[in-house]
């Protein structure tokens, strides 16, 4: 059984579409990264499967044993958000409030599950450190141990590499892959098609045309081609 389910869903806001009749399911395991233009919907479609924005038609369903409370999410960052006064073991450990429910405080398990991901991230080194003080690929590893103190079955990432360099990009496309290898589940909207088709199990192409399926067929249908090609041709 899938462990997301999308069925005919419809995209937009104040009943104004933007995407329709979409259709497109994840698997355990899976990578899928949803590419397309800007205001194409891919922000609005990751806010639907969280659940933070109703569809304007159509389903979101998960299976397999998958909670809501069991989705880590990386959004993009704010000017504001880069210069959060709280330090990285504060910000991790904030991962852990969707599993807390009515208790107001961390229990032992929310701590390990924090020094866990710190480690696991990197930066345990950095966790009295205040978080505006760290560089941006820093931050990004602190975010992304957040998220995985959400889950260990799904994670959804809003472009997490947007504003880095190359060596860290490159760096933070390794640290994904690997936490796919160890079995999580990774859906990211990137606007990298060539990162994509490298990293990913499966491609959503979202805009004008729409095509869901394995990265070898994206690289062969001719939406795939026509925008790899205009990719290479812009590099």
């Amino acid at each position: 059984m899938a462990q997301l389910l999308c069925r005919d869903l419809t995209l937009g806001y104040d009943q104004k579409s933007i995407l329709e009749h979409l259709n497109f399911e994840v698997n355990a395991g899976d990578y899928l990264c949803i590419v397309g233009e800007n205001g194409s919907g891919k922000s609005t479609l990751m806010k639907t499967i969280l659940g933070l924005q109703p569809p304007l038609a159509g389903t979101v369903e998960r299976g397999d044993g998958l909670r809501a409370n069991e989705i880590g999410y990386l959004p993009q960052q704010t000017l504001v958000q880069r210069d959060f006064p709280a330090s990285v073991e504060e910000i991790v450990l904030s991962g852990r409030q969707g599993r807390t429910g009515f208790w107001p405080f961390y229990r032992k398990a929310d701590r390990e599950s924090a020094e866990k991901n710190m480690e696991r991230m990197g930066i345990t080194a950095f966790r009295k450190r205040c978080y505006r003080e760290l560089s941006g690929g820093q931050q990004q590893r602190v975010l992304l141990a957040r998220a995985l103190c959400a889950t260990e079955k799904m994670l959804l990432l809003d472009e997490p590499v947007s504003g880095l360099d190359p060596k860290v990009t490159a760096d933070m496309y390794q640290l994904i892959q690997g936490l796919n290898e160890e079995g999580i589940t990774i859906i990211m909207i990137s606007h990298d098609i060539a990162a994509a088709v490298q990293y990913a199990s499966h491609i959503l192409h979202i805009g004008k045309k729409v095509f869901f399926g394995t990265r070898e067929e994206y690289q062969h249908s001719r939406l795939g081609e026509w925008f790899l090609q205009e990719e290479s041709v812009n590099a």
